[in-house]
This record gives C-alpha cells, sequence and structure tokens, in this order.
C-alpha cells in the first residue's frame, strides 16, 4: 500500500511539470520587434530590471526564489525549475514572454501591481528582447 501511494504521489508531482494538454503557446508574434542596435546590460538592461523588477526579483526580496541581480540565477529561473532567459533565442525566454504579457496569469510585472509597477513598453521589450538575442550578457 506504501508503494502504490508513493507512485501515486510521484505521478501527480509529475503531472504538475508537463503543460497540460492544449494549453497555448505564447503567440510570440505579439512580442515587440528586437531594438536594431547593441545592447549594454549596464546602460540599457539593469534600468529596467531596478525600476519593475528589482522590488520582487532583487536583493532585498526573491519572489518565486527567483532574482535578476545574481546573473546565474536570471538565467536559470526561479521556483519553476525552467530557464527564464535562453541566450540567444529570446522567443523561448520566459523573462521576456512573462514581461511582455505573453503567458496568462503570469504577466510580469503582475497585473494588480501595475498602479505601481507599469507594464513595461514595446521599447523596453524591445531592448530586452535584443539583449537575449545578442546573448543575455550581463557586463
Amino acid at each position: 500500500m506504501k508503494k502504490f501511494a508513493i507512485a501515486l504521489g510521484m505521478v501527480a508531482f509529475v503531472s504538475l511539470l508537463i503543460p497540460a494538454a492544449g494549453a497555448a503557446e505564447p503567440d510570440v508574434s505579439k512580442l515587440p520587434a528586437a531594438a536594431d542596435r547593441p545592447i549594454a546590460f549596464e546602460k540599457d538592461i539593469k534600468p529596467i530590471f531596478e525600476a519593475s523588477c528589482a522590488e520582487c526579483h532583487g536583493p532585498k526580496r526573491q519572489k518565486s526564489k527567483y532574482r535578476l541581480d545574481d546573473p546565474e540565477i536570471a538565467v536559470k529561473g526561479g521556483s519553476s525549475g525552467e530557464a527564464a532567459i535562453i541566450p540567444g533565442t529570446p522567443e523561448k525566454s520566459v523573462l521576456l514572454l512573462q514581461a511582455a504579457g505573453l503567458i496568462k496569469d503570469m504577466e510580469m510585472p503582475p497585473v494588480e501591481n501595475r498602479d505601481r509597477f507599469p507594464q513595461l513598453t514595446p521599447e523596453q521589450l524591445g531592448l530586452i528582447r535584443a539583449w537575449i538575442a545578442q546573448g543575455a550578457k550581463f557586463e
């Protein structure tokens, strides 16, 4: 009986990791175009992260065990276990997809906090998209 319970628990756990059948893939055609210039993390990206993300994903607080001030964790992702940034592939980078509001119920900043942290502009999203496409380097 104990083995059955453990097996049942494993099935339930694994089912949480597998996307539901028919779950919609984010429509990446809705992403703003990438900026068409070289992007520098310190000048272009860090200010966006500090203004819009750091309060919940920075040195003082790490919702979902995710932080953008630590390059290794920023790329690797938080408690979901899914890579947040895939250097060279912005269209598959959860960070960009959430920031663009393309993952339902996982929009970043959260919709309920938009009074304090507005949704990123198309220009900001274009900078992040270009930065990831260019390798997501943290200088």
